[in-house]
């Protein structure tokens, strides 16, 4: 990356920044205000995503799923009506937050010469990286009974029965491809996308190269970003 390149990507970070401050979807106690989150992304794109017909074939997309009131698990982070959008504004949040140290940190490295990240691309990786969990949970009912003791109907989230056979994190690249297809020229994004969970979404055959993913500093910035926004935040 060049000196110019990197000023320019801290630019774009910070106006990104900017607009979650002006939204403040996501507050320093913990709490949040779901309301706020589709008009933060939204903002976001229109901002970032320098192709009109990807930034609206984006907004098209999340409108058309259920990306907006999915849950972002089950049982874990984010297992309530609207999780997903929320922990995804969260891991845009920490990306945002961390890049600064990061790329500062890996322009000093020999392999910085092979990368051109940008602000759209660090936004991108970390708004498609659940992709793969919109219309994948439903809704199901159990008996269990209330406060007075009468048996209620009460809702839970469970997992569809469908076969999602390409991984957690590839899954969720397919997606992002289909909606916007330029990115099948930045592998660094696909990378990031793809392994955003570590070894915990690997094939056996896939965890002996593993270790080259990690000269990508956009997937170390992901994995932190997801991990941070779920174990330090519960978000």
């Amino acid at each position: 990356m060049t000196e110019l390149q990197t000023q320019e990507l801290y630019t774009d970070v910070l106006e990104l920044l900017d607009i979650f401050n002006e939204f403040n979807p996501i507050h320093d106690d913990g709490n949040y205000v779901l309301e706020a989150v589709k008009p933060t992304i939204i903002e976001m794109i229109d901002y970032i995503v320098k192709s009109a017909d990807e930034a609206a074939a984006l907004k098209d997309w999340l409108d058309k799923t259920d990306f907006w009131t999915a849950p972002a698990s089950t049982r874990f982070h984010g297992n309530f009506k609207g999780g997903l959008s929320l922990h995804t504004l969260k891991v845009i949040q920490q990306a945002l937050i961390f890049t600064k140290p990061l790329i500062d940190n890996f322009i000093t490295s020999p392999g910085a010469k092979n990368y051109e990240i940008t602000a759209q691309d660090i936004f991108i990786s970390a708004l498609c990286h659940d992709f793969c969990k919109t219309n994948f949970y439903g809704v199901e009912y159990r008996n269990t009974k209330d406060i007075t003791g009468n048996w209620v109907k009460q809702p839970f989230y469970k997992t569809k029965n469908e076969s999602r056979n390409l991984g957690h994190g590839n899954e969720s690249v397919l997606m992002m491809l289909e909606i916007m297809p330029s990115y099948i020229h930045k592998r660094y994004v696909l990378e990031a996308v793809s392994r955003h969970m570590g070894f915990s979404d690997l094939s056996e055959s896939e965890k002996y190269n593993y270790s080259n993913f990690l000269s990508n500093p956009l997937v170390l910035l992901l994995q932190l970003a997801d991990q941070t926004a779920s174990q330090w935040f519960n978000t």
